[in-house]
């Protein structure tokens, strides 16, 4: 999984976090998976954008944090565990949902984390992602002012290589909407190049376009940002 540092942790929280009340979408989603008393590991954690949010929206849920970066993790100001997705540092058959949000594509070897998913996992446990799939980008709204950023999407896995490279069935797959920024100009004030797996293939002559186009149609265009991502439920072949 990729590890961020210090400066990448900082803009991270700056241009990916998003409003809670932008996430309410994503509360209903995962509504009928994270039920009271049900145990989730937010692998790969990041800045704790859902650890705070899962908290705020399921109090009776208990979330355990996981983050390679020990940088991410001073940036969350959370109480969290190092670890990856092919070491999980949690006794077998710990946790009930392993939640995994824009993490699945930084992970290079999918059996082994498919092999650790499964042994964390109590029966009945799903893997729920919230992700960017290679063949399923059109709900992103940045590559219509950065659209030489598609070229990233080649080291996007599509859903059928994530189901089967980690050895899991796909129980439930659907978009998933959510409020980016209130608006263009509010996007325009934290987009950061560092802090995004697309934006970080451009050079800095295609960042700057991009900027200047969005820049563009930020003095024109009001109306909150609504960017999509998929909701992805995975199930063990065979149970756990």
């Amino acid at each position: 999984m990729t590890r961020y540092d210090a400066v990448e942790a900082g803009s991270y929280r700056l241009a990916r976090e998003i409003a809670l009340e932008g996430l309410s979408s994503w509360r209903d989603a995962v509504a009928p998976h994270l039920l009271p008393e049900r145990v989730v590991l937010d692998l790969g954690a990041g800045t704790g954008l859902f650890v705070r949010a899962f908290g705020s929206w399921f109090p009776d849920v208990p979330v355990i944090a996981v983050e390679p970066s020990a940088d991410m993790r001073a940036a969350s100001g959370l109480p969290m565990l190092a670890g990856d997705a092919c070491s999980v540092p949690l006794d077998a058959g710990s946790v009930d949902v392993v939640w995994m949000s824009t993490v699945i594509h930084h992970v290079r070897d999918l059996p082994a984390a498919g092999a650790e998913l499964r042994r964390v996992l109590r029966p009945g446990g799903v893997v729920v992602l919230r992700s960017l799939f290679r063949e399923r980008h059109s709900g992103i709204g940045l590559f219509r002012f950065f659209p030489e950023a598609v070229r990233a999407l080649t080291g996007f896995p599509t859903v059928g290589e994530v189901a089967d490279g980690l050895g899991f069935a796909a129980e439930r797959l659907e978009p998933v909407p959510q409020v980016t920024a209130l608006s263009l100009a509010d996007k325009v004030s934290t987009v950061r190049q560092e802090a995004d797996t697309l934006l970080r293939s451009l050079s800095a002559q295609e960042f700057a376009a991009g900027l200047e186009r969005l820049r563009a149609a930020a003095a024109v265009e009001s109306g909150p940002v609504v960017d999509h991502l998929d909701l992805l439920v995975l199930k063990p072949v065979g149970g756990v």
